[in-house]
């Protein structure tokens, strides 16, 4: 069940996330969040990292999805090249 419980916000406009909501999501310094805001809700999604599984799944669907579509390695460098000229 969901912990429910009370913060304030700060004037730097931080707000303290409780102890046990922390211990109980294992939220450590430095955590991440997504934060979305609409009328009088604020949600803060936590953020991980993918593991190296999930991370080689989405390599190899990337691939495949550009296989599918004609995609050459010669096109990957030819947008890497025209990004870099415009910074």
């Amino acid at each position: 069940m969901a912990g429910v419980t009370t913060t304030k916000m700060s004037s730097k406009g931080q707000v303290v996330i409780p102890e046990e909501i922390r211990d109980r999501l294992g939220l450590k310094a430095g955590s991440q969040f997504v934060v979305v805001g609409d009328k009088d809700t604020v949600i803060l999604k936590a953020l991980s990292p993918l593991s190296m599984k999930e991370f080689d799944d989405l390599i190899a669907e990337a691939r495949k999805q550009a296989r599918r579509v004609g995609m050459r390695q010669s096109d990957i460098n030819a947008a890497v090249a025209a990004a870099r000229r415009h910074r």
